[in-house]
């Protein structure tokens, strides 16, 4: 009866309820070490225009995160698949605002500082080595729920006195030479950079 389920790999609830992005953490390899790269957005784009950014984006039907990643990377900074080498999956982001985000630790290599201007309007690095040493800034949003007016408060034990729970939402935030780096980026920079650390780097 359960023979189906053996071996399941688990995912969301209500996953068809998430948007799937996916992007890539990109290292480029300089005489000083490794830095990362990161995109500001496009003036033009109708979400989170001038911000910073890892390249990525959604992921389109039936594309794996990992594939999305690779295609979103290679579309925004001009490059070819060969110049990307996807090292690691590092972990998910889950947002409370439907949104799940799928994250890759990758290498590129042979960059010349190519972009698409309709979705990049510039690339810079910052050493890898800087976020192993700085603890980004950090603000803690709440969150609350709110019900809708037609909420069926007769169906609630405790009706309109119910006591609902409360969260707290990290905003990160990293300054480096006039870049702000914050948001969901921050975020997942912060868990990135702990997961190189966990997995033996060593301060020069």
């Amino acid at each position: 009866m359960f023979d189906d389920l053996r071996g399941r790999k688990p995912t969301l609830i209500d996953m068809e309820a998430y948007r799937r992005s996916a992007v890539v953490i990109p290292l480029i390899e300089k005489e000083d070490g490794y830095h990362v790269l990161f995109e500001v957005r496009a003036i033009g784009l109708k979400h989170q225009p001038g911000e910073i950014c890892f390249p990525g984006g959604g992921c389109e039907r039936g594309e794996s995160p990992e594939e999305g990643a690779l295609r979103e990377i290679c579309e925004e900074l001009l490059v070819s698949g060969e110049q990307v080498e996807l090292v690691a999956p590092m972990d998910i982001f889950v947002s409370p605002f439907n949104m799940v985000i799928y994250p890759y630790l990758g290498i590129l290599k042979g960059y010349e500082g190519t972009f698409n201007s309709d979705e990049v309007l510039e690339v810079f690095t910052v050493p890898l080595d800087y976020f192993m040493k700085i603890k980004p800034g950090v603000f803690y949003n709440k969150i609350y729920t709110e019900p809708p007016e037609n909420f069926p408060w007769d169906k609630v034990q405790g009706g309109e006195k119910y006591r609902w729970n409360q969260g707290t939402y990290p905003v990160y935030f990293y300054e480096y030479k006039g870049k702000v780096i914050w948001g969901i980026t921050a975020r997942i920079m912060r868990n990135t950079a702990w997961q190189i650390k966990t997995a033996g780097w060593r301060e020069e």
